[in-house]
């Protein structure tokens, strides 16, 4: 005959293992959800540098989108997350400044843009996210004529800055996504739900 003590040995160890499989199934269901969106919608990015100063500082935490891009294309303005041209490992993060097809000219200072809504070419209104005071290098004149998936990619610190001023045009495949949150530091949290500028 089972007495009292055996019983509770019984349940308590009964007690233990249904504890195990609830902490196993909702390990199991936290998987499921974070792996997908940890490597298919979201992304975290740490940023390291200068190059986007003074909308990004050093050691910023963001958040990247990685699903928008795969149901539009691109817009003028937003800040991505792409895999450097000439080294797929390293991540930069910039500000799209030239769309596939267009020629950016850069001339005294200020950024033109030449496309086939305006064959003249318009001035970059940068205000937004630039102090007025803030010229584009190299000071004379240098154009860049964009393949269809190609884009001209910017730091907004454009004096420290190393983009496709320097190594070139970006194309669409390298582009991780565009940044939505600053997360870190707290007192700097920002989401940014960028509208195309033009």
């Amino acid at each position: 005959m089972i007495n009292d003590k055996e019983l509770n040995n019984v349940a308590n160890k009964q007690k233990v293992k249904e504890f195990i499989l609830e902490i196993i199934r909702i390990i199991v269901i936290s998987v499921a959800i974070i792996v997908p969106v940890r490597y298919y919608l979201i992304q975290p990015f740490y940023v390291k540098g200068a190059s986007m100063e003074p909308n990004f500082h050093d050691h910023e935490y963001l958040l990247i989108d990685e699903i928008s891009y795969r149901f539009r294309e691109p817009m003028r303005g937003e800040i991505v997350v792409f895999k450097f041209p000439l080294n797929t490992k390293e991540f930069f993060i910039k500000r799209i400044i030239g769309l596939p097809g267009e020629t950016v000219a850069l001339r005294d200072g200020k950024v033109y843009i030449y496309n086939n809504e305006n064959p003249e070419g318009f001035l970059l209104d940068e205000s937004k996210y630039l102090p007025p005071d803030v010229k584009t290098l190299p000071m004379g004149e240098s154009t860049f004529t964009l393949g269809r998936d190609e884009y001209f990619l910017m730091g907004d610190n454009r004096a420290r800055s190393m983009d496709s001023r320097q190594f070139g045009s970006v194309k669409s495949d390298l582009i991780v996504g565009r940044t939505i949150i600053r997360g870190y530091p707290f007192d700097r949290w920002q989401t940014f739900f960028t509208t195309s500028l033009y």
